[in-house]
């Protein structure tokens, strides 16, 4: 069971780390302020609120409720934000709180999977809690990306399929292609 629990753990980190964030930086890279902070209507979700949103989320269940950290989250305020805080700062933050995250889940040992915490006024396993913000960050990886492509019009081209099979275009390839 040991080697079940610290195959899951690395999964959620790469995940995170590998595969989600390199989505949103590419789509980043792509926007400019007035773009990240477009919506569709006045429910909608801009690409600037999901950031704030997926940073919140991932602070207060790994960093705070996985690795004990304080929880000092106002979770409204990351959806009532009007003010187009800048991309850059946008990306810095939500880098910095997954480098967190990721310590956070790389001090964990198999036994603490199945510990409980008391998260957003939820009692979960810390394994519920590493699987809610993986699932959380994919869903809001994929609206950061739709809205991307609709803010652009352009193909994100995240795959290089020159090689037969998909290969993300931020791993460099073992010939050294980008």
């Amino acid at each position: 069971m040991d080697e079940i629990a610290r195959a899951f753990v690395a999964e959620a980190r790469r995940h995170l780390l590998a595969d989600y964030l390199p989505k949103i930086e590419r789509c980043l890279e792509r926007l400019n302020d007035e773009q990240a902070w477009w919506r569709a209507g006045e429910q909608s979700n801009s690409v600037g609120n999901l950031l704030l949103h997926l940073e919140g989320n991932a602070r207060q269940w790994l960093v705070s409720g996985v690795g004990g950290a304080p929880d000092r989250r106002a979770r409204d305020r990351e959806f009532e934000e009007r003010a187009h805080v800048p991309v850059a700062t946008l990306l810095a933050d939500l880098r910095a709180t997954l480098a967190e995250a990721d310590a956070a889940l790389a001090r964990l040992g198999p036994e603490a999977l199945l510990e409980r915490r008391h998260i957003q006024g939820h009692d979960v396993t810390v394994l519920a809690a590493v699987f809610h913000v993986v699932e959380h960050f994919s869903m809001h990886t994929g609206q950061i990306i739709l809205l991307t492509k609709l803010l652009t019009g352009r193909d994100l081209a995240f795959y290089d399929f020159s090689g037969g099979k998909p290969r993300p275009r931020w791993q460099k390839a073992v010939d050294g292609r980008q």
